[in-house]
């Protein structure tokens, strides 16, 4: 009897499986308080920033031998430098598993190789862009200091430049890393300002998205460095809502400005236009970006600007103010999400 009985239970699970509608794929949420900054003094947190801590839990040994895969794929995927050209390596990294920033990475990834001629010479370290588990290496720290490596073994210090775009979320001692439940993390400004040093990457530019991104200027301010940040050091920047295509800063620096044949402080000055325009119609405060350029940027700054496309291409995904506006009413209860 009590086979027979086992018997028609597996009948039965295996008829609900079969019958049963694919659930739709669900990106990493973020359900616990972050350690990295929720716990210690603010001297810890500190800390914790300058030394670049990261925290992994609960990864499966399987799947981070496939992350080791990835990045291995990708870092051995990049071109080596031409001798005599001014040859643009960009890595463009999400630091955060929310949708809107995968997205944002790939595409910032896309219209800088364009803009900068650095077909072969791109890495996007990213999660998921919500449709489906991420096939990039992961964005963490830890990835970043590894792609900042191979990139130092390949160029021509003298001549070649470092385009990096960074989105995620910001706190006031610097960038913050959260994969889900799974993975904590900071940078610092001084932090990345070593990692730079150490690796002898001189020319570059730093394009860092996230709230309060301003704190990393005057430690990255260099002669040969250009710095562009998405608020000032003590200014949230917006539109980090899982379901965005973009963030507002992204969405007008990359999805806009920089799809136009502009020099970059003209490009710089039209994103910051729109993004004045936009913050107004929600009534925020504005997020005051900052722009950069050391004395001794202008030569490859030009030489990168020289090889811009001529023709524009238009802009992609939802504009970020209207899905912020769609969200729901803003007046003095509601605001934009800040980052």
């Amino acid at each position: 009897m009590l086979s027979a009985l086992r018997v028609i239970a597996g009948a039965a699970l295996l008829l609900s499986s079969a019958g049963a509608t694919p659930q739709p794929y669900q990106p990493p949420r973020h359900t616990q308080p972050p350690p990295m900054i929720a716990v210690g003094t603010p001297l810890d947190i500190n800390l914790r920033a300058d030394a670049g801590t990261q925290i992994e839990r609960d990864r499966a040994p399987a799947g981070e031998l496939e992350e080791h895969r990835k990045l291995d794929r990708a870092l051995h995927a990049l071109a080596p430098q031409r001798a005599g050209t001014v040859d643009a390596y960009v890595v463009s990294i999400a630091l955060d598993s929310d949708p809107v920033f995968g997205r944002e990475a790939r595409v910032a990834g896309d219209v800088l190789a364009r803009r900068y001629g650095a077909a072969g010479r791109v890495i996007v370290l990213a999660g998921t862009d919500g449709s489906g588990p991420s096939a990039l290496p992961r964005g963490t720290p830890e990835t970043l200091g590894i792609a900042l490596a191979r990139i130092a073994e390949l160029i021509d210090r003298r001549e070649d430049v470092l385009v990096l775009y960074t989105t995620g979320h910001g706190t006031p001692v610097g960038l913050y890393y959260n994969d889900g439940d799974s993975g904590y993390g900071l940078i610092s400004p001084n932090r990345l300002a070593v990692m730079l040093e150490q690796l002898g990457i001189s020319n570059r530019l730093l394009i860092l998205s996230a709230c309060y991104s301003g704190v990393f200027l005057p430690r990255l301010q260099t002669a040969s460095s250009v710095v562009v940040t998405a608020a000032a050091r003590d200014r949230s920047s917006f539109g980090c809502v899982a379901e965005n295509d973009w963030t507002f800063f992204g969405d007008a620096l990359i999805n806009h400005a920089l799809r136009r044949p502009q020099p970059l402080p003209a490009a710089f000055a039209e994103a910051s236009n729109l993004l004045t325009g936009w913050e107004a119609r929600l009534r925020s405060m504005p997020s005051n970006p900052q722009y950069y350029a050391g004395p001794q940027s202008a030569g490859w700054l030009a030489a990168l600007d020289r090889r811009m496309p001529a023709v524009a291409t238009a802009p992609v995904g939802r504009p970020a103010v209207d899905s912020t506006l769609a969200a729901g009413p803003v007046g003095k209860s509601a605001s934009p999400k800040p980052r």
